[in-house]
């Protein structure tokens, strides 16, 4: 799903996703389960999302 197409108030916020990315490995203990790799790639791609939104706005 492309930046353009979700609504702006749903956008979490990269430094939010990005704690959330620690938080899953932190209780993971490193060592993700499948499901948890699908967490993990899924917050991922919201957090590049997140990135590339906060550098166009800058820009």
């Amino acid at each position: 799903m492309s930046p353009d197409s979700m609504a702006l108030g749903s956008v979490r916020s990269a430094a939010e996703l990005n704690e959330q990315i620690r938080a899953l490995w932190l209780r993971s203990g490193g060592s993700l389960t499948a499901q948890e790799r699908e967490e993990y790639e899924s917050l991922v791609v919201k957090w590049a999302a997140a990135i590339r939104s906060g550098v166009i706005e800058a820009a």
